[in-house]
C-alpha cells in the first residue's frame, strides 16, 4: 500500500508540473513564432571569411532568445533591471514552477538585485501572466553584509546578513513590523536556514528617500528584504502565498540547482509532449 501512494504522489505532482507549465507556453510559443529567422547566406561572403562557430546547443539559443524576449516585453531594461539578473530570475521561477513550489493563482517574480546600491531601486515585481512591472522600488539588506553595497552574505542564524538565492513566499502574519510576509528558502546551504532566523519581508522606516538624502544610504535590516512604508502592504498582498523570490549577487560565488538551463527547457518540452515526460 505504501508504495501505490508514492506512485500516486508523483503522479501527481507530474500532473501539478505539467498544468504550471501549459499556462505559460502559450508565452513560450509567441515568442518562438515572433523571433526572426536568418536568411541564407551568400556563398561568396561565407567561403571568403568563414570562422567554424563553437557548437552551442539549439535548444540552450532557443532559450536565451525566449528569455530576451520576455525582458523586452516587460520593458524591464528601461526599469533598469540587468538582462543576465532577469534571465537567472526567469529560469530560476520555470524550474520552481515546474517542479511544483509555485502557487497555481498567483504567477508573480520578485527579483532583489543586491548587485545595485541601496540608494538604487533595486526591486521589482513582475506580473508573469501579464508581462508587467507591478513594483520598482527601494529595499534593504542586512546590517553586516556591508553598508550602501551589499557585499557579503549568510545562511547563519544571528549572521545579521543577508541570504543570496530562491525563496518561495508563504503566509502573512503581524509582527513586530506589523504587517509581514514569510519567506521559504529553497537553496541548500544558501537560504535554507530563513525560517529559523525570522528572514521575512516587512516595511521599515529606514527605506525611503528621506532617510538616504540623510545618510547617504538606506537603513539597514538584522537580513530581511525591508521594504518603503507606504507599498509594503501593496507588495506583500501581491506577492504573498506561493510566489518566487529571488535574491541576487553576481559575484558571490553563488549557484543553485534551479539555474539549470537545461532542465528549465527539458520541462517546457515535457509540458508540451506529457508521454515523453
Amino acid at each position: 500500500m505504501h508504495h501505490i501512494s508514492v506512485v500516486e504522489r508523483q503522479r501527481k505532482l507530474r500532473r501539478k508540473a505539467q498544468r504550471a507549465m501549459r499556462r505559460v507556453l502559450p508565452f513560450f510559443a509567441s515568442l518562438f513564432l515572433a523571433t526572426p529567422i536568418a536568411g541564407p547566406v551568400n556563398e561568396s561572403v561565407a567561403c571568403s571569411a568563414f570562422v567554424a562557430p563553437r557548437a552551442v546547443p539549439a535548444a540552450t539559443t532557443a532559450y536565451a532568445m525566449q528569455a530576451h524576449q520576455a525582458y523586452d516585453a516587460f520593458g524591464a531594461e528601461a526599469q533598469s533591471l540587468n538582462f543576465e539578473t532577469f534571465e537567472r530570475a526567469f529560469t530560476g521561477y520555470l524550474n520552481l514552477q515546474s517542479a511544483g513550489r509555485l502557487a497555481d493563482g498567483k504567477q508573480r517574480l520578485t527579483v532583489v538585485d543586491f548587485d545595485l546600491p541601496s540608494t538604487e531601486k533595486r526591486l521589482w515585481v513582475l506580473d508573469m501572466a501579464a508581462s508587467k512591472v507591478l513594483f520598482h522600488t527601494l529595499v534593504a539588506h542586512g546590517h553586516n553584509s556591508g553598508e550602501n553595497a551589499a557585499q557579503q552574505f549568510s545562511n547563519t542564524n544571528e549572521s545579521s546578513m543577508s541570504s543570496l538565492g530562491f525563496y518561495v513566499t508563504a503566509d502573512e502574519y503581524q509582527g513586530k513590523h506589523g504587517r509581514s510576509l514569510r519567506l521559504l528558502g529553497q537553496d541548500e546551504g544558501w537560504n535554507t536556514n530563513a525560517a529559523v532566523r525570522s528572514i521575512v519581508m516587512h516595511g521599515a522606516d529606514y527605506v525611503s528617500e528621506d532617510f538616504i538624502k540623510q545618510n547617504g544610504r538606506l537603513g539597514r535590516s538584522l537580513g530581511c528584504p525591508a521594504l518603503p512604508m507606504d507599498q509594503k502592504d501593496a507588495i506583500i498582498e501581491a506577492v504573498s502565498g506561493g510566489t518566487c523570490l529571488f535574491l541576487n549577487k553576481s559575484d558571490a560565488g553563488y549557484s543553485s540547482r534551479f539555474l539549470r538551463v537545461d532542465v528549465a527547457t527539458a520541462n517546457q518540452v515535457a509540458a508540451l509532449h506529457p508521454g515523453k515526460a
